[in-house]
């Protein structure tokens, strides 16, 4: 007796076509990606917002400001090195830095789950106000709700930012030019693999720190030697790969970079090799990516290294003028391979 067994081959669902959302939608990678261009920038794309920059450039009354926003949902709200308001603060700070803005005014508001310790909140706002004064920034409006037990998380924070840039500043992310260098302020990894070391109890033989930081002083730096960069980015969500593919795939260049140069602690190294995790992925709070003019690449980086954040400052690859929207990097056995964006969630809630 023969039996016929029909073999039926066929492809997948794109990995974008979800009814629901997931927690990949918040990587920072693909599907983030995906669900503010099909969702959000469909219905409310103008000049401002087309570009998705980590913030808003326009003009009032002659002056140039930038207004940017962000959520914080870490868990936990207490890691090696920093809480979610010391997150909250830094990294719109560091939204407003990347755009070339000095960061000026700030606001607030906490959704706070019923239960949560009133001794915890004091002690976030307490990391904040540090934060604020570290930059000089002021926290000047904010709000409050409290929803019911089991209804949230302990609490989230988000917060909005605003700054002024000079004129003569023109950073975004669709500027990258063929030829153009990409540099990195330092090591990678650091704060996603801090936050994976005491969540649901993983632990390491080495004790990380979340790299989370003000970038300001290290942009105002680099802007002091140079008006030539052309784009910023702080790689939080989704790592180095995915702010690089933004930046490749707005201004529609090839990237290639040099995993030699890409500096990455030995500690990191080994956890992501355990865990299975590409460090390129991995969230960071206290890095970032420029893209410049390669006259005053080697300029850069020696102001950079004279900064307590830039002191393993590189140069880690150029951009191209083929291959538009693509990264490549150059292993370190000579070989070459895509790095695309991150398609799923590699570690979730993590900003």
């Amino acid at each position: 007796m023969s039996e016929n067994v029909e073999f039926v081959l066929s492809c997948p669902l794109p990995i974008t076509d979800y009814k629901n959302i997931l927690l990949g939608h918040g990587s920072g990678g693909k599907l983030s990606a995906d669900l503010i261009k099909k969702i959000f920038l469909s219905q409310f794309k103008n000049p401002y917002l087309g570009p998705l920059n980590d913030a808003a450039v326009f003009e009032v009354n002659g002056t140039r400001l930038a207004f940017t926003t962000d959520s914080y949902v870490v868990n936990p709200i207490f890691f090696p090195g920093g809480d979610i308001g010391k997150l909250a603060v830094n990294g719109t700070i560091n939204d407003l830095a990347v755009s070339g803005a000095r960061p000026l005014y700030i606001s607030a508001a906490f959704i706070l789950e019923e239960g949560f310790p009133v001794e915890n909140l004091w002690k976030i706002v307490l990391s904040m106000k540090s934060a604020c004064e570290e930059t000089g920034v002021l926290l000047v409006t904010g709000d409050t709700k409290v929803v019911d037990k089991g209804k949230g998380d302990k609490v989230f924070i988000n917060t909005s930012g605003i700054g002024i840039v000079e004129k003569d500043i023109q950073i975004s992310s669709d500027r990258a030019r063929p030829g153009d260098k990409v540099i990195l302020s330092g090591a990678i990894g650091i704060h996603g693999i801090a936050i994976l070391s005491v969540r649901e109890g993983l632990e390491f033989e080495t004790h990380i720190l979340s790299d989370t930081a003000p970038l300001t002083s290290l942009v105002m730096d680099m802007l002091s030697v140079s008006t030539k960069i052309h784009c910023m980015r702080d790689p939080t969500r989704g790592g180095i790969a995915s702010a690089l593919n933004e930046i490749a795939s707005s201004s529609k260049v090839g990237i290639r970079i040099e995993e030699n140069k890409i500096p990455i602690p030995r500690e990191v190294q080994g956890a992501c090799e355990m865990l299975g995790l590409d460090p390129l992925y991995v969230a960071n709070e206290g890095k970032l990516i420029a893209i410049v003019d390669r006259e005053d690449a080697e300029r850069i980086v020696e102001k950079m290294k004279t900064h307590a954040l830039g002191r393993e400052a590189a140069i880690i690859g150029e951009v191209l003028d083929d291959h538009p929207g693509i990264v490549f990097m150059k292993t370190r056995i000579g070989g070459t391979r895509v790095v695309d964006m991150l398609t799923g969630e590699q570690l979730p809630r993590i900003c």
